[in-house]
């Protein structure tokens, strides 16, 4: 038997008892529950991540509503394809107007995240809204904006059993972790902006 057979023979029978150990592991997972998912953390791809669930919810048949905390004034290129490709399948909103240190007006800003929230919670409460995206709403959390165990509450006692809810943002609240399914954490390693760059259309927005 030649080295490449052997090795060859090796990988297959180690595959095999990853697959078999694997099948007895997913034979346990028969539940289903919609999630509360958290994406958190400094680095990048947490709303784009977001971004690539409702891809696969809109694949699905499942409706998705979205609601934009904190940069809503910022034009996103999400934003301009969901409105103009699927504007029956996901429903958009904007409640913020800017970054906090844009707007400096924290009771404006304190105003809008409460009337994303007010909003948020209508359409989670609506069963026919599979997944609901509260993009950047942790920033909101973080900044005392809206109360967090008022957030943690709704969504442990009033979200539908079907519906998946993902809030994102940096800093998310030991309280939202606590609460949350699914949680993960963007980790910084290196970002071109630390070089002079600034944020490439396609790339952050």
């Amino acid at each position: 038997m030649s080295e490449n057979t052997d090795q060859n023979e090796r990988h297959k029978a180690k595959m095999a008892k990853i697959k078999a150990a694997r099948d007895r592991m997913m034979a346990t997972k028969t539940e289903e529950k919609g999630l509360i998912i958290v994406h958190t953390g400094p680095g990048k791809g947490k709303s784009s991540s977001g971004f690539g669930m409702i891809m696969r919810c809109i694949a699905h048949g499942m409706p998705v509503a979205v609601v934009q905390f904190i940069k809503g004034a910022m034009a996103t290129g999400e934003r301009a394809f969901l409105e103009e490709h699927f504007p029956e399948e996901v429903q958009f909103h904007v409640s913020g107007e800017g970054f906090t240190w844009e707007t400096q007006d924290r009771e404006r800003d304190i105003a809008k995240a409460e009337a994303g929230w007010e909003l948020a919670k209508e359409l989670i409460r609506n069963p026919e809204n599979r997944f609901v995206m509260l993009d950047e709403i942790n920033i909101a959390l973080r900044n005392d904006y809206l109360n967090i165990d008022d957030v943690v509450d709704f969504l442990l006692s009033e979200k539908p059993e079907m519906t998946h809810v993902l809030l994102t943002g940096r800093n998310a609240k030991p309280e939202l972790i606590e609460a949350a399914d699914l949680v993960t954490e963007m980790t910084l390693l290196k970002h071109p902006f630390r070089d002079g760059i600034k944020a490439q259309a396609g790339v952050e927005f």
